[in-house]
């Protein structure tokens, strides 16, 4: 549940986006690419989301259609374009964003009183991010889904921070609304930049334990070149190194590694196994140009995996 969009990255590496001369359009945001990646690893995957009655919404329907993901519960709104992101590609870490969510994005107007809260309650995975968070009726409508789950089956919070998102003074008015998605939550995932958002701690394991104490279950800490951290509540706890790749585009890699988390989830792996499942999705999508068009399929991360062994 949450942003959709189209993703307009240039076709040259390592030229400023003034500069650029030629483009390719993907399928973007990023629940929307954690349900594409769960799609192509063999889970049946829907998004709640809205866009704007324009091409670019009926591109996006199309795409979530052929990447088999149900396109049931995106809806149109009007007056409000369907949102397009352009990326600058400078590897193998400079990967800026440039979002185009003007006036208000059709995403952020997914409205409590139109869920299929039956839908949501019976999905074994439910997957949300902080920018639902960030204004109303999306803030609204997110805690309702949560509310709705009562911490039922496996229940994501990406805590997905985009400060351009929020109004000036934005970790104080974002924190309060962390604070109640995660005591709805069972699974919280982020970078050390978004635990500090929602839980105030930067350094790892601190950042784990206090997701843990805020309510959930299972505290996924994201370190970038380290890998990745996961403290489960009853007592695992996991490093998982990070797969070695020569990055194109940045920018998926985390939408791959949610697909993947979800999908070893459901198989019920060894958290272990998750962890470094869910690092081979990423680093597979890190030397890839696209986001969702780059999602693997599960044969490409079992190589990745065995090769490593």
């Amino acid at each position: 549940m949450g942003r959709i969009g189209v993703d307009i990255y240039p076709l040259q590496s390592g030229v400023p986006l003034a500069e650029v001369e030629t483009f390719a359009k993907f399928l973007g945001g990023s629940p929307t690419n954690v349900a594409v990646a769960a799609s192509r690893l063999g889970r049946r995957a829907a998004v709640v989301s809205r866009t704007g009655r324009d091409p670019f919404g009926d591109y996006c329907r199309r795409a979530l259609t052929d990447f088999g993901v149900d396109p049931r519960w995106v809806t149109e709104v009007d007056g409000a374009p369907t949102p397009v992101t352009f990326c600058e590609i400078f590897p193998p870490d400079d990967f800026p964003l440039y979002f185009y969510r003007r006036p208000k994005a059709p995403d952020l107007m997914v409205r409590a009183e139109e869920l299929d809260l039956a839908a949501l309650r019976e999905a074994r995975v439910f997957w949300m991010t902080g920018t639902g968070l960030c204004e109303e009726p999306s803030r609204g409508a997110t805690h309702a889904a949560l509310e709705a789950r009562a911490r039922s089956g496996i229940t994501v919070f990406d805590l997905d921070w985009r400060p351009m998102f929020w109004p000036e003074g934005a970790v104080a008015a974002a924190r309060p609304h962390y604070e109640r998605a995660l005591a709805g939550a069972t699974v919280a995932v982020g970078n050390l930049a978004e635990c500090e958002v929602a839980t105030g701690e930067r350094e790892p394991a601190a950042c784990a334990r206090a997701l843990l104490a805020a309510g959930v279950e299972l505290a996924v800490v994201k370190l970038g070149p380290e890998g990745v951290l996961a403290v489960h509540r009853d007592g695992r706890e996991v490093g998982a190194p990070p797969h070695p790749v020569e990055v194109v585009n940045g920018l998926g890699a985390g939408d791959a590694f949610g697909g993947a988390l979800c999908h070893g989830l459901l198989e019920g792996w060894e958290l272990a196994r998750v962890m470094r499942y869910a690092n081979a999705a990423g680093a597979l999508v890190a030397g890839r140009l696209a986001c969702s068009a780059a999602m693997p399929e599960p044969a490409e991360v079992e190589a990745l995996l065995a090769a490593a062994d």
